[in-house]
C-alpha cells in the first residue's frame, strides 16, 4: 500500500465512533441470554421420591449472523474494488452498525435511517461514480438483513418535514398529529419505557440533521427536543462531538488523496508523453533505415 495512503487510512479511522469492544461484550451477553440452548425443570416421579432433572433443547430456529458473516455478504454482493479512504471507514461503520443491529432492544426507526443516510452521504461526497455508490449503500443495507429502499424512503420523508418546521414546531411534535409527528411520538414512547429502543450515534446525528433543517440552531432547541423524546441529552452531545471531528478528519482526509490522485495523474501522463516520444524516435529511426535499404540497389548501380 501506498505510504500516502496507508496515512490517509488511519486519520479517517471511525474506530472513535464506538467503544466497540464495549457493546461487542454487550452482544455476546446478550446471545447468552436471548438465545438460551437449554432449559431444565424437575418432576418427581410416583414411584420414588427422588427427583430428577430434565434437559429439553429450546435452540432458537435463527440465530444472529456473525460479524464476519455480515462483512462477508456485503463483500459478495459489492464486488468491485472500494478505495481504501472509503473502504476503511465503510468496514468499521458496518462491524459497529452489526453490533447495535442485532442487540436485543434494538428496533429500526426513521430517525436513526436519516442518522445513517446523513453518515453516508458525508462520507461517500465526491465518490468517483454515483452508481457506485448507489449500490455500496444497497449493499451495506442488505448485509445487515434490512432495507436499503425503507432506509432512503424514511430519510426523505423526514428531512422534506423538518424543512418545513422551526426550532418550535419541531420540539412541539407530541400535540400533533402526521406521519412524522406519529413516528417521533412512537420513539418517545420506547425510550420512557426501556422498551425496544437502543440509542446509539446514527440516532444522534438523526436528531441534529433535524435540527438543522428546521434552523433550529440554538442550543436550547436540542435540548428541548431531547426532552421530548426521553433522550438523555448528554450522550447526544458526546456523540455529536464525535460526528464533527468525523466529518473534519474526512475533508483533510479528501484533501490528502485528491493531492495524490493528482500528483499520480501527472506521473502517468509524464510517462505517457515520455513514452510516446519514444515510439515517435523509435519509428523516425526505422522509416530512415527503410529508406536507406530501399535506396542503396539504386546507388550500386549508378
Amino acid at each position: 500500500m501506498n505510504p500516502c495512503t496507508m496515512a490517509i487510512s488511519t486519520s479517517v479511522s471511525f474506530a472513535a465512533l464506538g467503544q466497540l469492544s464495549s457493546v461487542k461484550s454487550g452482544l455476546t451477553s446478550t446471545r447468552s441470554s436471548e438465545f438460551p440452548r437449554l432449559r431444565g425443570f424437575r418432576f418427581t416421579t410416583s414411584s420414588s421420591s427422588s427427583q430428577a432433572i430434565v434437559f429439553c433443547s429450546s435452540a432458537p430456529s435463527v440465530l444472529p449472523p456473525t460479524v464476519s458473516e455480515t462483512k462477508y455478504k456485503f463483500l459478495k454482493s459489492y464486488k468491485r474494488p472500494i478505495p481504501s479512504i472509503y473502504n476503511n471507514v465503510l468496514q468499521e461503520l458496518l462491524v459497529q452498525q452489526h453490533l447495535l443491529r442485532y442487540k436485543r432492544t434494538y428496533q429500526y426507526d426513521a430517525v436513526f435511517a436519516l442518522g445513517f443516510v446523513t453518515v453516508f452521504e458525508q462520507l461517500m461526497e465526491g465518490y468517483p461514480n454515483s452508481e457506485d455508490r448507489d449500490a455500496i449503500f444497497r449493499a451495506y443495507i442488505e448485509a445487515l438483513r434490512e432495507d436499503p429502499e425503507q432506509y432512503r424512503k424514511d430519510a426523505r420523508k423526514l428531512e422534506e418535514w423538518a424543512q418545513l418546521q422551526n426550532a418550535n414546531s419541531l420540539i412541539d411534535f407530541s400535540s400533533r398529529e402526521g406521519d412524522v409527528e406519529n413516528i417521533l411520538k412512537d420513539i418517545a414512547d420506547r425510550a420512557q419505557t426501556k422498551g425496544n429502543f437502543s440509542y446509539s450515534r446514527f440516532f444522534a446525528i438523526g436528531l441534529f440533521r433535524l435540527l438543522e433543517l428546521a434552523n433550529a440552531t440554538e442550543p436550547s432547541s436540542l435540548e428541548k427536543l431531547c426532552a421530548a423524546l426521553k433522550i438523555d441529552k448528554r450522550s447526544v452531545d458526546r456523540d455529536l462531538d464525535v460526528y464533527r471531528n468525523l466529518l473534519s478528519k474526512l475533508v483533510q482526509a479528501k484533501e490528502l488523496l485528491k493531492e495524490y490522485v493528482d500528483r499520480e495523474k501527472k506521473k502517468r501522463e509524464e510517462r505517457s508523453g515520455s513514452q510516446k516520444a519514444n515510439e515517435a524516435i523509435t519509428k523516425c529511426i526505422g522509416d530512415q533505415q527503410y529508406v536507406k535499404a530501399k535506396l542503396l540497389p539504386v546507388g550500386r548501380l549508378v
